[in-house]
Order: structure tokens, then C-alpha cells, then sequence
């Protein structure tokens, strides 16, 4: 979407093939320039240069968008602190590290717009993916504060919240109807960037299932097989 506005595009991932051809594609559809460079999230100390580098060959910054993570099985982390730990830190840690660098430089720049995709999952803690929806819960909270902070800059925080979606992420998991098309998740996030939001689950639907599993007492939750 952003292409066909004949945006200038700054790409960050782990495939250096991927990154290549999504650069292609999207140079056919219109951007105005796309520029890549490879990622790894958990490299922390990379991260300060990597950001800096980006705001400098754009010269200026309208949108961030952190979108990156992994979807853990909970019973591996429950037999391996580690592993756990390396999960917090793919979805939890090393947004913050990467949104701390971005803050800063969006705080010299004085406008712009940061939007970080979590997940419904950070709202409550279910045993089926707690590690992961920890993380999750994890960034909304920083991001609370960061909105807070920034807001006197004339910077923007929006925390996306994300229900199923149909990915390569989810491949094995089988579809129903609360599952949505990544094209409508993409869809979501321009406009809420546009109207200022500061979170918006995606769909709006969300709202209201979230509302209802929050409101139900730990009792009677913990009882739940979810």
C-alpha cells in the first residue's frame, strides 16, 4: 500500500533473498526507492547503527513499523528455561531494545509515527502460549509509557493487536472463522496510523472477545482449558 503511494521504503529482515525480491515487487508497484539491509533481532548491539543508518539514508522518518517475532510451543519452554528465555527476548526484548534506539531519534526528529505489532495473546496470561503472550504483554506496557514520553514530541505510539492471522507463522494451525487475511490486517493498521490510534486490535472484534476473557475470574479461568 505504502509503495503505490510512491513511499521511500527502508526493509530490515533476516533473509537477504526475501528481502531482495520483496524489493523488487515492490519497486513494480511504485515505490519511489526501496532499501534493505539484513537483521537479527536478537544481535542487541547491532541494533543502535542498524536504526541510525536508517534514519540517515531516509533522511526523515513517517513510519516505523516493528513487526517481527516467533511463535514458541509452550511445552518446549516449560522443560527449558532457555529456550524460554530465548523466546522472551525475540518477542519481547528485542522490541524494546530496537523501539528504544527509534525513540530517540524520532524524539530529535520531532514527528512520526512508531507502530509495533504485539498480539491479544499479551492480555492474558493462558497456559497454552504464556511465554509468548508475556512477551507481548511485555511491549504494550513499554509502549504505554513510550506513548506517554513521546507524545510531547509530536511523535505518534500505536500498539497493534493482532488476533489469528492466516501466516507462515500459523501454517499448522488449522483456520476458522476468527481468522483474518494479513491484506486485512495491513488494511487496519494504515488507517488506525492515520487516525492517530493508540492500540487497535485487528480486527475490531477482538475487542469485545479480549473484554470478555479478561473479565472472567482467576477461579474460573484456571479451570478453563485454553
Amino acid at each position: 500500500m505504502y509503495a503505490s503511494e510512491k513511499a521511500n521504503l527502508y526493509l530490515l529482515a533476516r533473509n537477504e533473498e526475501r528481502l531482495s525480491l520483496i524489493k523488487n515487487d515492490l519497486m513494480v508497484r511504485g515505490a519511489s526507492a526501496v532499501y534493505t539491509h539484513p537483521f537479527d533481532a536478537n544481535d542487541f548491539e547491532s541494533h543502535k547503527a542498524l536504526m541510525e543508518e536508517a534514519f540517515t539514508t531516509l533522511g526523515k522518518v513517517d513510519v516505523v513499523l516493528v513487526a517481527h517475532g516467533s511463535l514458541p510451543i509452550q511445552e518446549e519452554c516449560n522443560a527449558d528455561s532457555l529456550k524460554t528465555i530465548t523466546e522472551m527476548n525475540t518477542n519481547g526484548v528485542s522490541v524494546v531494545s530496537i523501539l528504544t534506539h527509534i525513540a530517540n531519534l524520532m524524539e530529535l526528529q520531532k514527528s512520526g509515527n512508531i507502530t509495533v505489532i504485539t498480539s491479544v495473546a499479551g492480555d492474558r496470561g493462558r497456559q497454552s502460549n504464556y511465554v509468548y503472550g508475556a512477551a507481548k504483554g511485555m511491549v504494550s506496557t513499554f509502549l504505554q509509557g513510550l506513548s506517554q514520553r513521546l507524545s510531547k514530541s509530536g511523535v505518534h505510539v500505536l500498539d497493534i493487536k493482532p488476533g489469528f492471522v492466516d501466516t507462515p507463522m500459523t501454517v499448522e494451525f488449522d483456520k476458522g472463522a476468527l481468522w483474518a487475511k494479513p491484506e486485512k490486517v495491513a488494511e487496519i493498521i494504515k488507517k488506525r496510523i492515520e487516525k492517530k490510534s493508540n492500540f487497535s486490535y485487528a480486527p475490531a472484534f477482538w475487542f469485545f472477545i479480549m473484554t470478555i476473557i479478561k473479565s472472567v475470574p482467576r477461579t474460573i479461568f484456571d479451570k478453563v482449558k485454553l
